[in-house]
Parts: C-alpha cells; sequence; structure tokens
C-alpha cells in the first residue's frame, strides 16, 4: 500500500464520512464534502501541470481551505510548502525560488505579496477568495485516487523561521508526518472521533499541521479552526463547540489565564490541554489549571522533528516545568560541546533520533550537516535530565548569556519573573557589556491594573538566584513582539546598551 500521507483523510471518509470534519464559526463540512472539495482539488493541480515531487506553496491562514489545498497537493503526489500568510514579497520570493514551486495557493488578503513571490519563481498563483474558489472547484474534473508514494519521499517542506539567517526547508516525509500524527493521537492526546479540537495554531506551523489538523483528521474528529487568537473569541468556541482537546503555545495560555471574564464562560468540556512552541512557565500551569480544572501537558519538538519529540504522557507522573520523555520510537540524548554524553543532572545539548527526524535541508547538505551528526539531530536546545528520565530545557543554546565567564540561562531568571504577581510576560536576553561581555536584561509586560517598578522586579529576582543571574536592567514596556504561533520573538526586542 502507498505511504502517501493523503491516506490519513481517505481512510477517515471510509468510516466517518457523515460526521463534521473541519468548522468555521456556524459552518462546517463532513468529511464526505471535505473529500469531495480535495478531489476537485486535485483536478485543478493536475490541469495546472502539477506532478509527484512537484512543490506548491500553500499561503492561507486557518480556514476550510488550507486543508483542502493541503490533502490535495499530497493526493497527486506533489510537496506542500506552507507558508507564514504574513510574510513580505521579498520573503515569498524566497521561499518559492528556493523550493522551485510550480503553483501558490494564496488568500485574497495576502494575494500581493504572493504575486511578487510567484512572478520571481514562475510559479502559477491561484488567488483564494470565498465563493469564487468554490465555483473554480465546480468546475475541475474530480480526482480520486491517489498517487503512489514511498514514506521516504518528501511530503512536507517546512521553512525554519531564519533566525540564525536565511530561512531553510526542513523536508519531512511522509513516514515522518504520518507516525508523529498518529503516535500524538493514539498515545499522548487518545484521541478519537468523539473528540473535538480547536485550531487556533496557525496550521502553516508544524506544531498547528500535525497536532491539530493532521491527528483530528486521522481521528475522525472535529476540528474547529481559529484564524486569529484572542482569549475571548477562543473561549466563545471552547463554549460553543464544547472543545475537548485544546493546543496552544505559552501565549496563548497567558492570555487565556489573564483574561478578566474567563470564568463565565463553560470550559467544563475540556479534557486535555497541550502547550509546545516554546517553554512553558509552572506559574502558567498553576494559573490554568486552576481557573479552568483542565490538564494542560507540555510537549516538546522542533519543525525537524515533524514536530513532536518528548511529552509529558497522560498515563506518566507529569513533572511541571519539564517537557516529558520521548514519544514512542523517538531516542534523546544530552551532549556537550565534544558530542559526549552527558549525565543526570548535567546541562548538554539536545539530541534526537528516530522516525521523526527530517530527511534533510531542502538542497543546503551544508546545513544539514551542521545539525545531523552520526544519525543524530542536534536541537540548539540545552537541558538537564533527571534520574527518572524526563528532560527539562534550560534554554536556546544561542539564547545563553554568558556574563563575566558564567552561564546564564534565561528561562531560569523568567520562571522567578512569572511567580511575580504583577507580571505577564517576560523575556531575558543579553545585552553587550564592556566589563562582563554581556549583561542580563529583562523586559516585562505587567498584567492590566498592575503596578510593579522595575526596582522592585529586580529585588524580586535577586532575591531568589545567585547574584551573576539576576538582571541588572528591567525594561517595562507595553508589548512583546510575537512571531505567527505566539512565540515571544527575542530576536526583534531591542535594549540600549548598558556600561
Amino acid at each position: 500500500m502507498t505511504a502517501n500521507l493523503a491516506h490519513i483523510l481517505t481512510d477517515s471518509v471510509d468510516r466517518y464520512a457523515d460526521r463534521p470534519a473541519v468548522k468555521l464559526g456556524e459552518a462546517s463540512m463532513t468529511y464526505a464534502q471535505l473529500d469531495g472539495a480535495v478531489a476537485r482539488c486535485a483536478g485543478m493541480l493536475r490541469r495546472l501541470g502539477v506532478q509527484a515531487g512537484d512543490r506548491v506553496g500553500i499561503m492561507l491562514p486557518n480556514v476550510p481551505y488550507f486543508p483542502i489545498v493541503y490533502y490535495a497537493i499530497l493526493r497527486v503526489g506533489g510537496i506542500v510548502v506552507p507558508m507564514n500568510v504574513l510574510l513580505k514579497g521579498r520573503e515569498t520570493s524566497f521561499y518559492l525560488t528556493d523550493s522551485g514551486a510550480k503553483a501558490i495557493f494564496a488568500w485574497m488578503g495576502f494575494a500581493d505579496a504572493a504575486k511578487v513571490g510567484a512572478e520571481a519563481a514562475g510559479a502559477e498563483l491561484v488567488v483564494v477568495t470565498p465563493g469564487e474558489f468554490e465555483k473554480a472547484l465546480a468546475a475541475e474534473e474530480p480526482v480520486t485516487e491517489t498517487v503512489d508514494r514511498d514514506g521516504s519521499d518528501t511530503a512536507v517542506i517546512l521553512y525554519t523561521s531564519g533566525t540564525t539567517g536565511t530561512p531553510k526547508g526542513a523536508e519531512l516525509t511522509h513516514a515522518n508526518m504520518y507516525t508523529n500524527a498518529t503516535i500524538t493521537a493514539d498515545t499522548l492526546a487518545k484521541a478519537t472521533a468523539e473528540d473535538r479540537f480547536l485550531g487556533a495554531l496557525p496550521l502553516f506551523h508544524s506544531f498547528g499541521q500535525t497536532c491539530s489538523m493532521n491527528v483530528a483528521v486521522y481521528t475522525g474528529a472535529m476540528l474547529s479552526l481559529l484564524p486569529k487568537f484572542t482569549a475571548k473569541e477562543c473561549l466563545e468556541i471552547i463554549q460553543r463547540d464544547k472543545i475537548t482537546i485544546l493546543l496552544g503555545v505559552p501565549t496563548m495560555y497567558v492570555g487565556l489565564v489573564h483574561f478578566p471574564a474567563a470564568k463565565e464562560y463553560d470550559t467544563s468540556s475540556l479534557r486535555l490541554c497541550i502547550s509546545g512552541g516554546s517553554a512553558l512557565p509552572v506559574e502558567v500551569i498553576k494559573a490554568f489549571e486552576s481557573t479552568f480544572d483542565a490538564v494542560l501537558l507540555e510537549g516538546y519538538g522542533l519543525s525537524e522533528t515533524s514536530p513532536v519529540a518528548s511529552f509529558n504522557h497522560p498515563d506518566r507522573e507529569r513533572k511541571a516545568g519539564s517537557i516529558g520523555t520521548p514519544i514512542a520510537g523517538v531516542e534523546m540524548r544530552l551532549a556537550d560541546d565534544e558530542g559526549n554524553e552527558v549525565g543526570p543532572g548535567e546541562i548538554g545539548e539536545i539530541c534526537i533520533r528516530g522516525h521523526n527526524v527530517m530527511r534533510g535541508y531542502w538542497q543546503n547538505p551544508e546545513a544539514t550537516a551542521s545539525v545531523m551528526k552520526d544519525g543524530w539531530f542536534a536541537t540548539g536546545d540545552m537541558a538537564t535530565l533527571d534520574e527518572e528520565g524526563y528532560y527539562f530545557i534550560v534554554d536556546r543554546k544561542k539564547d545563553m548569556i554568558i556574563r563575566a565567564g558564567y552561564n546564564v540561562y534565561p528561562r531560569e531568571i523568567e520562571e522567578v519573573l512569572y511567580e511575580h504577581p504583577a507580571v505577564a510576560e517576560a523575556a531575558v536576553i543579553g545585552t553587550p557589556h564592556a566589563e562582563f561581555g554581556e549583561e542580563v536584561a529583562a523586559v516585562v509586560v505587567l498584567k492590566d491594573g498592575a503596578t510593579a517598578t522595575p526596582e522592585e522586579l529586580r529585588d524580586h529576582v535577586k532575591a531568589q538566584v545567585a547574584a551573576y543571574k539576576y538582571p541588572r536592567r528591567v525594561i517595562l514596556i507595553e508589548e512583546l513582539p510575537h512571531g505567527p504561533t505566539g512565540k515571544i520573538l527575542k530576536r526583534e526586542i531591542t535594549v540600549p546598551n548598558g556600561s
């Protein structure tokens, strides 16, 4: 049997044809309707000349058109290139040119930026406009058969955010994506067709794509989409659709915890909440579970690992602040700068091996070789391991601050800041210093209506950490910069040099 990831949909259509698959607002599609739209979109792709192995971009928000186009590309044997809808023309040009895309499906509101990239790459631009797109699909000849693909063939190219330079395209295979979705569904979420997922994570991102869309479709569950996260709309959907599984990044959970009217909504249907994307402060876990009476489990992964690598498994002890243990079929180890494995309690770089690790970076053997060591993928994330095999993220290797020769891991300081009752969000970064090399600085957003001085926050941390670790500078700002999934973008935070 073909290993094409597209079967994740067709298998569910056979079992759950009349059940709701995707919902946006009050409008929903059954699995049979979704499959019918996918068949006609596959016909459109065939007409455009897309063949097995061809790359096709998707620049769509969280709307039902995303899974329609996604599974259609896979059905004809193409490779999906998901793209952030906020990309500008210069960036779309890179993504489409680098991947050699044959076509791109872009939301009407972002068509101008997509057009620039399509012209640069010589790709066909399909603008997706509600109403018009349905008419276009109706005129296409449906394609019901699925093109054979091997499990080792590339299914998706996910471009990394490019925090360290030019974005790199992680090649994820059909086996990578299918296995990660099925293990997440069966052993972590323990999802069934009775579940109702809230799709607030961007589907162009690996977390939303695997853990929201592919997991929901694999299990025959309903995916209720939220194109742009706000705490109010999220709570409204949970109440309206009786959502059972919520997936989010820490900033989403922070937003829900701090929403003044949170307890006015009926969220009793929630049985499992999952966090990933960046480190989840322990105080946020406590506050969320107290407010919503729901279990919040933290996992860990990267675009290069499809993405799930480890998780706080629901049937094992959960440790607050831990990213849990490796998922089935995945190995993790911690290595020092020489590549030697370090023992429990020591800090090392997380290295991963298993069915979830990417094939490599698209047409970039040098970048691939720099992170793949004897079959292990070096993540750039620093962590410790306890005696029971639980991993604890310390920080990104590149985020580590070296102050006067001492290593300072921002996450540790951020955890302390989050314990202060006035703090809503915090980011700790290093700033250049003539004497110490780097100085520790904290940029903080206060909760609505709360008051605290920089000196108060500095002293709060100073009382709880070693003298070389506490932030000498605390800057209060109105808002921190966030990426598409809500992750705090430290690279966009600028602080005047200290002395």
